[in-house]
């Protein structure tokens, strides 16, 4: 999670100019040293939101992010002295893997600072491909601090995740890629968090053509770009899946941009993260992180802004942890209605269970687990509470069997996910 200050950005970057003209030059710089992937259209998309949906799958870079584009093209810009000695940075995330990679390619030593509470497979990511982690602070800006001080004491050139022109041109190749895909394409819709990818893009699809919708996205729990451009002080912090994008502040010179750029900024929760994310995985067949998810959470709950236009999304990232994309996989499970879990009121006796156990059988809906609770509950001594989980075809028969249960006596309480 990139939890960056506002005012980072590398002296005398912040208030560096970026044009279309440096994301084409960053396109020829990087061209053929990352992955150019597809733009493909996906019809059920199509068909859920009213809109032409067009996909980037930027999770199909070896690093699995975007992020390597803007990494890679800082790299190539280094004087020979700077690469000699190498370069540094703070972050946890795709920015870490992405600059390692790439440096480690190219023969720039490359060191990443990590806080200490970053997860072990995190800097097992970043040390895999070539990355010297170090790990200060308990907090991003401890480490960031840290690295900061190293590059002084080093001699190393700093590469900021986005608050860079040379980063964020790298970053506006995916834009650049799109339009030449797909050239009628009417509306972008872009994930903002510190704003490098947003900037990037931004600039030069307007430069290709001047009338496209730019639509900024941001996580409900981190609404900084937001709360920035809006004036608002929407609260910021909490634990989000779309980490990609969970910015404390922004950068100065991407909110200087994007001021400017973007037609409409929306915000997106959790759940609705949580169900794209989901979606894409169950339609496309493609695994996406939240921040890659965040674009077409947008979409479909915001349909009114999108229905009838030609609407590109970027999967910006693939980096999930297996167990939280479990968590998140079942919870939409239960969403839909296909698994639950109920809270039935028993009498402690023996075939009370059977009984009920032949009432979802009736009803043609298995059932997982089974849990008892005796002490904790509102019923009398002679009474329990039993937890079953189960799992339905979908919310219409779930609500068939819930209504079976309770013609027949039972007290029934279904247990929400949110």
């Amino acid at each position: 999670m990139d939890q960056t200050l506002l005012n980072t950005a590398p002296a005398g970057l912040e208030d560096a100019p970026l044009t279309a003209a440096d994301v084409r030059a960053a396109g020829m710089r990087i061209s053929g040293k990352v992955v150019r992937t597809p733009t493909l259209y996906s019809s059920t998309l199509s068909a859920i939101t009213g809109a032409d949906i067009w996909l980037k799958f930027e999770n199909l870079q070896f690093t699995a992010a975007y992020k390597e584009r803007g990494a890679l093209n800082a790299l190539l810009l280094l004087t020979e002295e700077q690469k000699a000695r190498g370069v540094i940075a703070a972050s946890a995330g795709n920015h870490a893997q992405g600059l390692s990679y790439h440096g480690t390619r190219l023969g720039v030593p490359v060191t990443i600072v990590m806080p200490k509470t970053t997860p072990t497979v995190k800097v097992m990511q970043t040390e895999s491909v070539g990355g010297k982690v170090v790990l200060e602070g308990e907090s991003f800006d401890e480490a960031y601090a840290h690295a900061r001080k190293l590059e002084g004491q080093l001699g190393l050139t700093f590469v900021h995740p986005f608050d860079d022109p040379h980063v964020a041109a790298g970053q506006g190749t995916v834009a650049l890629e799109m339009l030449e895909d797909v050239p009628d394409l009417d509306t972008l819709v872009l994930p903002v968090g510190g704003g490098g990818l947003s900037t990037g893009m931004g600039t030069v699809a307007r430069d290709i053509n001047p009338g496209i919708r730019l639509i900024g996205v941001e996580a409900q729990l981190y609404p900084s770009m937001y709360n920035l451009l809006k004036g608002t002080s929407l609260p910021i912090g909490g634990d989000t899946l779309a980490e990609g994008i969970a910015v404390i502040a922004p950068g100065l010179m991407t909110s200087k941009v994007l001021r400017s750029l973007l037609d409409e900024f929306l915000l997106v929760s959790e759940s609705q993260i949580e169900s794209a994310l989901a979606l894409l995985l169950q339609i496309e067949k493609t695994l996406v992180e939240g921040a890659g998810a965040s674009g077409l959470a947008a979409v479909i709950n915001n349909r009114e802004l999108f229905v009838g236009r030609k609407v590109g999304l970027v999967l910006s990232g693939g980096n999930i942890d297996t167990r939280l994309l479990a968590n998140v996989l079942l919870r939409d499970l239960a969403r839909s209605g296909r698994l639950a879990r109920l809270k039935i009121g028993l009498q402690d006796r023996a075939g009370a269970l059977f009984k009920v156990a032949k009432i979802f059988h009736e009803h043609n809906v298995n059932i997982i687990e089974v849990f008892h609770q005796r002490i904790f509950t509102h019923l009398p001594a002679k009474g329990l509470v039993t937890e079953i989980e189960c799992e339905a075809r979908d919310k219409e028969q779930l609500q068939a069997l819930i209504a079976g249960l309770r013609r027949e006596g039972y007290e029934v309480k279904l247990v929400e996910t949110d």
